[in-house]
């Protein structure tokens, strides 16, 4: 893809999200850091949540 392409995608999507009522936004914000997972899990995958899993069963 050329520089411009990498523009015209960017404006788009730069218009697209300012059209967008400042209420949508906060929502969708929001409902992003709802879904995310997490922190222990985004940085360290399943490690974590295995060793919490296999002292839960010793416990």
């Amino acid at each position: 893809m050329s520089t411009n392409d990498y523009v015209k995608f960017f404006t788009q999507q730069f218009v697209t999200y300012m059209d967008m009522p400042k209420e949508e936004r906060i929502k969708k914000r929001m409902q992003r850091k709802r879904e995310k997972p997490p922190l222990a899990y985004r940085w360290f995958g399943l490690i974590p949540i295995s060793v919490r899993l296999l002292f839960r069963r010793h416990s």
